[in-house]
């Protein structure tokens, strides 16, 4: 797959599935299989056994993975696809590669 546009800590909202219209914080990117992690998305139910970590075990509630298709990068507020600007010194070297916000034209970072 190809580099991914949605990094980690990018504001997104869901655009697609039962989660739709739903807005938060990236998590994690898994770009091998394609998947995100949003903060407060897709929540599900995960059974523990008991641990060092938690002696009680029980039912912990966690956040799932979503295809990073169904999720568009918020842009103050705003969705907006993402572009690549590239920026090249006299010589014709790559100096810096820069994701820009494509409804704005904003360099995002």
């Amino acid at each position: 797959m190809a580099t991914s546009k949605i990094k980690k800590g990018d504001m997104v909202r869901v655009i697609a599935g039962n989660e739709k219209d739903r807005e938060g914080k990236v998590l994690s990117v898994d770009t091998k299989n394609g998947k995100v992690v949003i903060e407060g998305v897709k929540m599900v139910t995960k059974h523990e056994k008991p641990s060092a970590k938690n002696p009680n075990g029980g039912r912990v509630k966690t956040e799932a993975a979503i295809d990073i298709s169904n999720v568009v990068y918020l842009h103050n507020g705003q969705p907006t696809k993402i572009g690549f600007k590239v920026e090249k010194d006299d010589n014709g070297k790559v100096v810096k590669k820069n994701r820009i916000a494509k409804k704005t034209g904003e360099v995002i970072d």
